[in-house]
């Protein structure tokens, strides 16, 4: 990735919906160039343009950051077991206290204690859980520093 492909990324972070022209614009080349880098970044697995959902905006009253532990021998297979249940928007695998992180989004507290019980508590391998419910999101997003 070059100092042009950094630019280019740099201005989808910050208007996903910036067209080809704006951003040729923007960097000082041909439209045929920003489509053509747009192309291979997304070809190369670099980049994936997608809409970043405003939970609460659809409902979703309660948010939360589940820290999971498992079974040494079990993050692969709980790792795939969490990846199936819709009300997760990521798991993550990590190193400290907690294996796995399980972010979810949920109508209400009712709805996440169900999740707890009746989902996350029934997949094999799974020891414990502490469950941090999000207040506020200052700032969502996927951006990464270029």
């Amino acid at each position: 990735m070059d100092e042009l492909d950094r630019k280019i990324v740099a201005i989808l972070q910050a208007d996903g919906r910036a067209s080809n022209a704006k951003i040729a614009r923007e960097v000082g080349v041909s439209e045929g160039t920003i489509r053509r880098r747009l192309k291979r970044l997304v070809q190369q697995g670099l980049i994936t343009v997608t809409a970043i959902v405003e939970p609460n905006k659809l409902g979703y009253q309660t948010e939360a950051l589940i820290g999971v532990q498992v079974d040494p021998n079990s993050i692969d297979s709980v790792v795939a077991e969490l990846g199936k249940f819709k009300e997760a928007s990521q798991v993550t695998v990590a190193t400290g206290a907690f294996d796995i992180f399980v972010s979810v989004n949920v109508h209400s507290g009712e709805e996440l204690g169900s999740f707890l019980k009746n989902k996350i508590g029934s997949v094999d391998g799974v020891r414990r859980t502490e469950t941090f419910v999000i207040l506020s999101t200052p700032k969502r997003g996927y951006g990464v520093a270029l």
